[in-house]
């Protein structure tokens, strides 16, 4: 099977692994057992997943260690009662042979794919641990910054118009179009169902009652987030990561790991630019709530706000660079650009592509907020602030910051502008 063919649904050789059935086939991969050494029988075995959707074991031998992801034909976090395709995990398997060729040293490598068990086996990450985890504690990346964007910056621009022939680019999109279920969650999740009753809604109740029943009747909200649907229904820019929140990502201080594309596919750029800039505003935003005297954590919130700024200002840098460098796509043709005033005219519209691109990030920036706060899946960056006032308070400062980035987007220009808005709404108190 080629990388640009479509996968066959698992057949009736698909079965949940558990520990005694992955060691016995782990047993059977060589490159695993070379990779893990030793004795099978004295391997260890620890399923840590704690995501919403896979199995994730964590395997240890005499010689070395490695992950190994399962799908599951459900959502994990739900049950049974609400399946999902097992070709998923083909569609992460190509997304991370596709990052691995642009970015190899920030992504895991992958020993084994076994589409039949939609199983993938891959490096451990160790000391790594996931960024949320780390940004809940106060702890700052020095290197994320600079890992972070030259991710986006290449994964992005490498699979775009700019640097594709219109041929390339659509067999690309071909190959990804079945991943329409995970694509189904992101627009219920994100873009629908945090806007009207849904049964898998959540929030912090009874603080936050008013202010999910208000956004359940702005209508000014609802055509935003409805533009920004469409967007994400019909821009096939880039392939993108599809979920590349905080807790995608492994971090130390001086490395990162984007991980769990499983959602990937042909999409808007500014749903994965936004997605980080919106989990690092939570961050921020939370942080209040994470104090154990005031002002603690002001160095910390401080480089989060600093990080947010240079992720926007680095990643159109070197997405800008690479255009210029390597425009080898369909789209702007240096044929049509020719000579000094040719150069300049391109210039100036590469300029105004990015500030188009800047637009489209400040809305998904905000979807990514209020979905994580009155939608079904939450972030620990709320959930572990165990007053539930303090939570909710700074839940609704986010929420405020969300809502003035998605009706008045014309308004951010500038990602400066962005950071001044939230520095403006940490000390905001909400009428409870």
């Amino acid at each position: 099977m080629t990388a640009l063919q479509t996968p066959q649904q698992a057949s009736s050789g698909y079965r949940i692994l558990r520990e005694a059935d992955l060691r016995d086939y782990l047993a059977g991969v060589p490159a695993v057992a070379t990779r893990l050494g030793g004795s099978p029988q004295s391997w260890t075995i620890d399923e840590v997943g704690d995501g919403n959707l896979n199995l994730v074991f964590i395997v240890r031998g005499a010689t070395g260690g490695l992950a190994v992801k399962q799908a599951l034909p459900y959502v994990r976090l739900v049950g049974e009662s609400w399946p999902l395709p097992l070709s998923r995990a083909h569609y992460e398997y190509l997304a991370l042979t596709h990052q691995a060729r642009l970015a190899p040293e920030l992504v895991p490598a992958v020993l084994h794919h076994d589409e039949q068990l939609a199983l993938t086996a891959m490096d451990l990450l160790e000391p790594h641990i996931i960024m949320r985890k780390g940004l809940v504690a106060g702890t700052i990346y020095p290197g994320f910054v600079d890992h972070i964007t030259t991710f986006l910056a290449r994964t992005l621009f490498f699979s775009s118009d700019l640097a594709l022939t219109a041929a390339e680019k659509k067999e690309r999109i071909a190959a990804f179009a079945g991943n329409h279920a995970l694509c189904k969650i992101t627009e219920d999740l994100i873009f629908t169902d945090p806007y009207r009753v849904a049964e898998q809604n959540r929030w912090t109740t009874p603080w936050l009652d008013l202010t999910a029943a208000d956004i359940r009747a702005d209508l000014d909200l609802h055509v935003a987030i409805s533009r920004l649907k469409l967007e994400f229904l019909s821009s096939a820019e880039a392939l993108i990561h599809g979920d590349l929140h905080t807790g995608s990502i492994m971090v130390t201080a001086d490395d990162t790991k984007v991980i769990d594309p499983e959602f990937a596919f042909y999409g808007p750029m500014g749903f994965d630019i936004g997605a980080v800039i919106a989990n690092l505003l939570m961050a921020y935003l939370a942080s209040a709530g994470h104090e154990r005297t005031p002002g603690e954590r002001r160095d910390f919130e401080a480089w989060v706000l600093a990080t947010v700024e240079q992720v926007w200002t680095e990643f159109a840098r070197k997405f800008v660079d690479l255009w210029r460098e390597n425009a080898t796509g369909d789209a702007y043709p240096l044929s049509l650009f020719e000579g000094q005033a040719g150069a300049a005219r391109l210039e100036a519209e590469r300029q105004s592509y990015m500030a188009r691109l800047f637009q489209d990030t400040i809305g998904f920036t905000a979807a990514k907020i209020i979905r994580r706060i009155l939608g079904l899946a939450h972030n620990i960056d709320f959930e572990l602030i165990e007053d539930s006032r303090v939570r909710a308070t700074c839940e609704a400062r986010s929420l405020r910051l969300a809502r003035a980035m998605m009706v008045e987007t014309e308004s951010f220009r500038s990602i400066a502008a962005v950071t001044k808005a939230a520095r403006r709404f940490r000390d905001w108190q909400p009428e409870f």
